[in-house]
């Protein structure tokens, strides 16, 4: 079992992370018997998932996710039988009781940053983000509207904790934008944690690429652009001209999506806001908001 999985199931779901760890090898062991699958190699982990290699009883090569469900897992499956493999992993098995899956095996060791320059990169992504906004949202996927709404109420709880001044600015800010947009949260099906390291190569062709790992959410476009300006961070402060940088790629994603730009950077505030609730209300874990901060400057001027 990897020792990283089990701290970070021990430290973000306690009592009912480490009962989930505990009851994983014989998770795994049914799901290999069931579907009369073989074990293929080392396994990966994710903050969450177990991936394990395995191959078919025809010999496919294939992996079994293994992770619990919640509200950010439940969907996945849903989304993957919705876009069918066109731009995401295809699923080929599913355990609703357990959330078990079994995927197609794509090449782990080639993700889209395998491409040297990333603006080339982050044209494939974006190509992608609009193939799989295109498939209309499967029922049962959580909606935005209702995780703004939600963000909104723990607004002045945050407030009340944060002493950074910048940090509550930057909350208040954001809120105030989210407010002004709460009520229209668009109606496409979203991936919500697009960025190079969730877009892996296929195993027949290098050049061809899917995305894994989906937190499908019905809503706007622009909720989803932030994890991709986030790519290669470093690059973006090696320019010597962060806000040009981030601009340079905000610009080249809504021109590719067709977005309306003054909408998309609200929803892309409205990301914002959630990755520093999120920092505010779990302070004992490093977070550097750093970056967000830089967008948010870069995308308001």
């Amino acid at each position: 079992m990897p020792e990283a999985l089990v701290a970070s199931h021990a430290q973000f779901f306690g009592a009912a992370g480490r009962g989930w760890i505990d009851g994983l090898p014989g998770l795994a062991a049914a799901c290999l018997e069931r579907w009369q699958l073989t074990l293929d190699g080392p396994p990966g982990f994710g903050a969450v998932a177990l991936i394990l290699p395995v191959r078919c009883a025809d010999g496919t090569p294939a992996v079994l996710k293994l992770q619990p469900v919640d509200d950010e897992t439940g969907g996945e499956p849903a989304a993957l039988r919705a876009w069918r493999g066109h731009g995401a992993v295809g699923l080929l098995r599913h355990d609703p009781d357990t959330g078990s899956m079994l995927l197609e095996r794509l090449d782990a060791g080639r993700t889209l940053g395998a491409i040297r320059d990333d603006l080339a990169a982050l044209r494939i992504l974006t190509g992608i983000m609009a193939g799989l906004h295109a498939v209309p949202a499967p029922p049962g996927i959580r909606r935005l509207g209702d995780v703004a709404a939600a963000m909104l109420d723990r607004v002045p709880h945050a407030l009340g904790t944060v002493a950074d001044p910048d940090e509550r600015h930057l909350i208040g800010t954001c809120a105030a934008v989210v407010a002004d947009l709460v009520a229209e949260p668009g109606d496409r099906l979203l991936h919500w944690d697009l960025h190079f390291d969730n877009v892996l190569a296929t195993l027949d062709d290098p050049d061809r690429w899917l995305a894994i790992d989906p937190k499908p959410l019905i809503g706007d476009p622009g909720f989803e652009l932030l994890a991709a300006l986030h790519n290669r961070w470093d690059d973006v402060v090696a320019t010597a001209d962060v806000p040009r940088a981030v601009r340079r790629r905000f610009d080249l994603m809504t021109e590719i999506l067709g977005l309306d730009r003054q909408r998309a950077i609200g929803w892309t505030l409205a990301r914002i806001l959630q990755n520093a609730l999120w920092e505010a209300e779990n302070s004992d874990t490093a977070w550097s908001t750093e970056p967000d901060r830089a967008i948010a400057r870069a995308l308001r001027r």
